[in-house]
């Protein structure tokens, strides 16, 4: 496995790769790595002959300067699971490498980045669709992998592709989880017993929804009830959002379901009474498809 810190190395590397013929692709992450982001490298193996892996904790797309400092930074634990997945390059660039003193460029999907997530986090869309196509620029893959526990995030990345023509392939895995159904992220560390407990019922009220779906409920003010039901058994969480919308253009469902919907939640948590853990934000999601069975 190759490990590279500058732009400049990986296209050169990049672009050898594919004048030999071979298909190359990407995987982004902030490191941390966990089972989620394995399975995304595994299918990237499967999609591509060679895979990259970036690792960059990215300023731009962080809120709060104590979100970004308290970002889990272990890259020599990452280093060796890439290794031990089969990852042929390791990209590791400086702050400066992509972020010159100078830089006054951004990339901006502007319709996508406003709902959801983007509510609450003016910016984060803006930094994370700048650091992206320089990620894209410098890898110069064929085909990116992203999960879809992110979903706005690969919906607005998905926008970009299209629009900017980068011309590459653009692949959203399903989301891993914990045995008891909670999304695998980065922040979970974070979370107090309790709050990891109160935090099942995130993936709680997606599988009710889809059970409600799948026994005919088309009533989105209804299933938005039962949701927010199951969601205020989480003491400790505030609500961001929990919301139906449109899976391609994020725009909010009809009164009726009629066709694939996504629901999207996000809760924010805070330590346990006793003060362990630490405040933490978690996002899910499932795309509601009406006539099909739950998963």
């Amino acid at each position: 496995m190759r490990i590279i810190e500058t732009r400049a190395e990986l296209q050169a590397w990049s672009d050898g790769e594919r004048a030999a013929g071979r298909r190359v692709a990407l995987v982004p992450t902030m490191g941390a790595l966990h089972a989620g982001h394995l399975a995304l490298l595994a299918e990237a193996r499967r999609r591509a002959d060679r895979v990259v892996v970036s690792i960059f904790v990215n300023p731009t797309q962080f809120n709060e300067a104590a979100d970004f400092d308290g970002y889990p930074r272990v890259l020599e634990g990452d280093l060796a699971a890439c290794r031990a997945a089969g990852a042929d390059v390791v990209w590791t660039p400086q702050t400066e490498e992509l972020y010159p003193e100078d830089a006054s460029t951004w990339v901006d999907v502007e319709e996508l980045s406003l709902p959801l997530c983007g509510a609450d986090r003016p910016g984060h869309f803006r930094g994370v669709t700048t650091v992206v196509t320089k990620l894209f620029l410098a890898a110069r893959p064929d085909v990116a992998l992203f999960g879809e526990k992110d979903f706005q995030q690969l919906a607005v990345i998905r926008r970009m592709n299209r629009d900017l023509g980068f011309g590459l392939e653009v692949v959203g895995h399903p989301t891993v989880r914990e045995a008891d159904g909670l999304a695998l992220s980065s922040r979970n560390v974070h979370l107090g017993p309790l709050a990891r407990s109160q935090a099942l019922s995130i993936s709680q009220s997606l599988g009710l929804a889809e059970a409600r779906v799948a026994a005919g409920e088309r009533d989105t003010a209804a299933l938005l009830e039962a949701v927010h039901k199951k969601l205020a058994e989480a003491t400790l969480a505030e609500l961001d959002y929990a919301e139906l919308r449109d899976p391609e253009r994020l725009t909010l469902a009809g009164p009726q379901l009629e066709g694939p919907t996504l629901l999207a939640i996000a809760l924010r948590f805070g330590p346990d009474p006793d003060g362990q853990g630490a405040p933490v934000r978690l996002i899910d999601n499932c795309v509601l498809q009406p006539g099909k069975r739950p998963s």
